[in-house]
């Protein structure tokens, strides 16, 4: 029995030292997290009382577009769908045959699509998918994620999470901390594709401030927003909006008017924090995380910030079946409205409630 457990012992350590992988960690400091327990982010069951809306039987809801009575997502399994509020009227628009995970409508009318996959797409009035860049500078996008059209419609402003990590990989980038991600941007009279921002780490929600004087974009693995200038004297310097944020931000939003919102994957991880400046430790993680569940913390979590990046609202709810994780969070009318990468519904919170 004690051979039997020395072999066992001796074939894990070999595992976890030689098994092969792509993943080649960076060594960095993250600032120390902020508490959860007091303070602006200080934990609460807010989120409890969000209402489901739309069918209950999707897969992964991610981004939202709420058109009259009607929201449009896209799913796990790349199609587009349209749905009544209350999940009676459902219509398939598309099939991207990758996953939809942003979605901009343009002035012209068309849908523009952010697929992990398949790059940047759009979709007219017929239904018909029409390709619009898969690469920038030579350098083919991995992960697709996110999308914001400027209110002339010119630019399609968005993200490529990593170059070297394709969806279905994000705990991988995260971990490596590579500094692959891209923030680009889209010219629909010339047909260019431009980078704005590279270096980023993992950059995910992309939205457009007021007067579209600039962009902000999250980098997920760096638990911050950076903010890139389009207009007026700082035209094309980039700074921080916010940083040292409690989570992982995934995708984010602006009102039209005076708040932004920001969708929390999940809670930072102690484990994560504490070997960041460890990579040969986070290789062996990355390694015991294919056989083992990944320690993300199931948590419904949602930030309001205002035009200067202050937390203006903090949501969450850490109670047993809470709709998470929550990655993105869109504002219309008076309603906030929660969508997911894994749910199998969307949902919704009177905005006075969430701004209470």
């Amino acid at each position: 029995m004690k051979r039997l457990l020395l072999l066992l012992v001796v074939l894990v350590i070999a595992f976890l030292l030689l098994m092969p992988t792509r993943v080649q960690p960076v060594a960095w400091k993250p600032p120390a997290a902020p508490s959860l327990s007091e303070g602006i982010y200080a934990e609460n069951q807010r989120l409890k009382a969000v209402e489901q809306i739309g069918p209950g039987d999707i897969d992964g809801p991610e981004a939202l577009l709420l058109e009259g009575d009607f929201l449009i997502t896209g799913l796990h399994d790349g199609r587009l769908i349209r749905t009544s509020l209350d999940g009676k009227t459902r219509q398939v628009l598309s099939d991207t045959g990758g996953r939809p995970l942003g979605l901009a409508r343009h002035p012209n009318g068309l849908l523009v699509i952010a697929d992990a996959v398949k790059g940047l797409l759009s979709l007219d009035a017929q239904g018909r998918l029409i390709p619009l860049t898969t690469e920038a500078n030579g350098l083919p996008f991995g992960f697709t994620d996110d999308v914001a059209i400027d209110k002339s419609g010119h630019y399609a402003y968005f993200s490529d999470a990593s170059s070297r990590w394709g969806y279905g990989h994000d705990g991988e980038a995260i971990i490596e901390h590579g500094g692959d991600g891209r923030l680009l941007r889209y010219d629909f009279q010339t047909g260019k594709t431009s980078v704005l921002l590279d270096k980023l780490q993992f950059a995910n929600g992309v939205t457009l401030g007021p007067d579209d004087a600039y962009v902000l974009v999250n980098e997920t693995g760096a638990y911050r927003i950076s903010r890139y200038w389009l207009t007026g004297p700082k035209a094309g310097i980039h700074d921080l909006f916010i940083d040292n944020l409690p989570g992982l931000p995934d995708n984010l939003a602006f009102n039209g008017s005076n708040r932004f919102w920001v969708a929390l994957y999940a809670p930072r991880s102690a484990l994560l924090d504490g070997t960041a400046g460890h990579p040969w430790v986070r290789t062996m993680i990355v390694r015991a995380l294919t056989v083992l569940p990944k320690p993300v913390e199931k948590r419904g979590f949602v930030l309001g910030l205002d035009l200067q990046g202050k937390v203006i609202a903090n949501l969450q709810d850490a109670s047993s079946g809470n709709y998470s994780p929550i990655t993105t969070a869109r504002e219309y009318g008076d309603w906030l409205y929660l969508g997911s990468l894994k749910a199998r519904h969307m949902a919704r919170l009177p905005l006075a409630d969430a701004l209470k």
